[in-house]
């Protein structure tokens, strides 16, 4: 490594002359030498101590604690030193990530739904449902308090509802299937997983309104043919509505 000047050492390790000056005036890194016009000249073995003044630096200790440092050790004993501290930030730098990616983990999953994430999630029948749904109850306290409850709701959210919407449809397809009387436990039960799905996710729904919530099932031709055709069963809204009463009977008793 050639000698270098001040301008040059300045240079070469992205420093300022002024702090060069400022490590000369207080004895942390004089040049071992001057130029003959009296300028300062940086050896080698100067470069070296420079090298582990910046490295100490970048691990942010205070100069008086880096001069103590230098005062002690080889240059092997200070590359080993400052691997460790590496090391150490390294890790603590790894545990700081995790924590942010957590966060932002959380963040995004607290994002609420846009209306094209709701046709990825449910389909392209959203629209239609939304539209018909809102003329049909728009004017309904439960309508308000479900809009109210489900404006917040995150993707991840969106996603669980679905999923225990799904379970309680199986539930009670599968009673219906099995042709299981719809006062039955088995569908009873399923009946009541609904309304509990019902009270949880959108408005509150005490048995005797989910007795009027099943009777919709029934009310529109439209909605029932589009229900028995989705599942493959003709008869099951009907069948639904009658689980729902039977289990309201079976709450009021």
């Amino acid at each position: 490594m050639d000698e270098l000047t001040v301008g040059e050492v300045a240079e070469r390790f992205g420093i300022t002359v002024r702090t060069l000056h400022h490590y000369d005036d207080i004895g942390l890194l004089t040049p071992s030498r001057r130029s003959t016009s009296g300028y300062r000249v940086y050896t080698p073995t100067d470069l070296t101590r420079l090298s582990q003044v910046i490295v100490y630096r970048r691990l942010e200790l205070p100069l008086d604690e880096i001069a103590s440092l230098l005062a002690e050790g080889d240059e092997v004993s200070h590359l080993i030193r400052q691997r460790e501290r590496v090391m150490s930030r390294l890790d603590e730098m790894q545990g700081l990530v995790e924590a942010i990616d957590q966060a932002l983990e959380k963040a995004m999953t607290n994002t609420p739904m846009t209306d094209d994430d709701m046709r990825e999630l449910f389909g392209d029948s959203f629209d239609d449902y939304q539209a018909e749904a809102e003329q049909k109850w728009g004017e309904t306290a439960e309508w308000k308090e479900s809009q109210r409850r489900t404006k917040s709701y995150s993707k991840e959210q969106w996603v669980q509802l679905k999923a225990e919407g799904e379970a309680v449809e199986k539930a009670l397809s599968d009673a219906f299937r099995a042709g299981l009387p719809a006062d039955s436990e088995e569908a009873m039960n399923a009946a009541e997983q609904h309304r509990l799905h019902v009270d949880r996710w959108f408005y509150d729904c005490p048995p005797a309104f989910h007795r009027n919530l099943g009777d919709m099932y029934v009310s529109d031709p439209r909605y029932v043919a589009t229900y028995d055709e989705s599942f493959g069963l003709p008869g099951l809204a009907a069948y639904c509505r009658d689980a729902i009463h039977a289990n309201a009977d079976r709450a009021e008793h």
